[in-house]
Formats: structure tokens, C-alpha cells, sequence
């Protein structure tokens, strides 16, 4: 059975206010392994003057760049494959070249982010596209984030080398959910929710055999001011 990436559905043409930011493509890659305690992934604790999820424990990731649109060291085909996992996404079109085109954007900067943020050079094979969210139209800085899954080398050896995290480091899955829910430390809800959703499937070979119906994930305007207050007034009810 084919398991969703979360509610959501396509954005309606035409519907979005003029004074709403667009949300910039952005990739963030969920490195994952397994460990003695379940299933780890490496992840970035966000310095607190970040003027996006300041104080956050993300995955690696950033914005779609210019210098992602060409020069890809990964073949078309796998460009195609990534395409047809997007079908429902802002990046999917009719035209199968610029559907291709569009995903290969974003798989090149997955990659070059990974690099950038964990110094990994991976395979492009290894990035699974694996879900899809995008920021709230009331937020005043907005992404539409592709989430991939990616389990690396047992040979490689991710770092922390951002500037915009104070550390980066692997950390059991369950560990991040017990200290996220004591308000010890903070959680995006696309992180929250893809890690809840690891933890469901136990480890790193479940995981991959998975198949996935990527659905966007649109919240509401307000859903995200919500979100954080119901944390900060009962953080381990949810």
C-alpha cells in the first residue's frame, strides 16, 4: 500500500492574495541510519538570529538557487523518476522536459546543500523524494520545501560546517520526539511530523521499501501561530 506524505492538496489558480510572498523552492535532505535506539538522522540545531525557524532543530537544506538550474552531474532519467514523484507539486508540468527540468533543479540543490551543510557528496540515486510542505500564506517569509530521504555510506562521515547552526549532529529519532515534547528543545511541524512518521516505521529498510503518494502539504493561514502555542501550553499532549 502506498503511504502519504501528509494531508494537503494543490493550491487552486488564482485564489492566493496579491499582498501573499511567494514561497521560494527550497530542498532539505532527512539523513537517516540506523541505530542502537531505532532509527537516527543528522540534524542542525539553528542559531537563534536566523530570521527563518530561529532556534530550530532541522534537517539539512536551503533554497533552490540559480546555480541549480544546469551543470547537474546526474542523469536525465533520474531527473524523469524524480518528476513523476513530484506530480502532484508547484513543480510538475504538462511538459515532460520542463517537469524533468524542474525536478533536477531540486535534487541539484538537495545535493549541494548536503554538501555545503554536512560536507557529504552523495549519490544522486541515494536522495528519495519523500514529502512536500509549504510555508502558511500568512507568514511573511514562505518556502515550498522538497523533502528527500537519503541514508549515506556507513563510511561517510557527516560534520557540522554551517554557520547558521551552532551544532550539527546525529540524534536518535525518538530522542529528538521526547525532548521536543518536554519543550527542551524546538520543532518545525513538517520536522515534527516526518519524524513522528520514521519513528512509526522503525528503521532505515522499512523506510526505503515504503511507497510514497506525495500529497503537498498546504497548512492554513494561522495553523503555524497555533502550532507553537498549543506546544508551549502542553508540549507533551500532542
Amino acid at each position: 500500500m502506498a503511504e502519504s506524505s501528509g494531508p494537503g492538496e494543490a493550491p487552486v489558480p488564482g485564489n492566493r492574495p496579491a499582498n501573499v510572498p511567494d514561497a521560494r523552492l527550497a530542498a532539505s535532505v532527512i539523513l537517516l541510519r540506523d541505530g542502537a535506539d531505532g532509527p537516527e538522522v543528522f540534524v542542525q540545531h539553528r542559531v537563534s538570529s536566523m530570521d527563518f525557524a530561529a532556534g530550530m532543530v532541522v534537517f539539512p537544506g536551503g533554497r533552490v538557487d540559480a546555480v541549480d538550474g544546469s551543470g547537474w552531474s546526474f542523469p536525465d532519467d533520474v531527473a524523469r523518476q524524480h518528476a513523476q514523484a513530484w506530480h502532484r507539486c508547484s513543480i510538475a508540468a504538462e511538459d515532460a522536459g520542463t517537469a524533468g527540468h524542474n525536478a533536477g533543479r531540486v535534487l541539484a540543490a538537495a545535493l549541494r546543500e548536503v554538501e555545503e551543510e554536512a560536507g557529504l557528496v552523495l549519490d544522486p540515486g541515494q536522495l528519495r523524494p519523500w514529502a512536500n510542505w509549504v510555508t502558511p500564506e500568512d507568514q511573511p517569509k514562505r518556502f515550498d520545501t522538497y523533502f528527500y530521504l537519503a541514508l549515506p555510506e556507513a563510511e561517510a562521515e557527516a560534520r557540522h560546517q554551517t554557520t547558521e547552526a551552532w551544532q550539527s549532529l546525529w540524534m536518535p529519532v525518538r530522542g529528538i520526539l521526547e525532548a521536543e515534547a518536554s519543550g527542551a528543545l524546538k520543532l518545525m511541524p513538517p520536522t515534527l511530523v516526518l519524524l513522528e512518521e520514521l519513528l512509526r516505521l522503525g528503521d532505515a529498510g522499512t523506510a526505503l521499501a515504503v511507497e510514497r503518494d506525495i500529497v503537498p502539504v498546504r497548512p492554513e493561514p494561522g495553523a503555524l501561530k497555533a502550532f507553537f502555542e498549543r506546544r508551549r501550553q502542553s508540549p507533551a499532549a500532542e
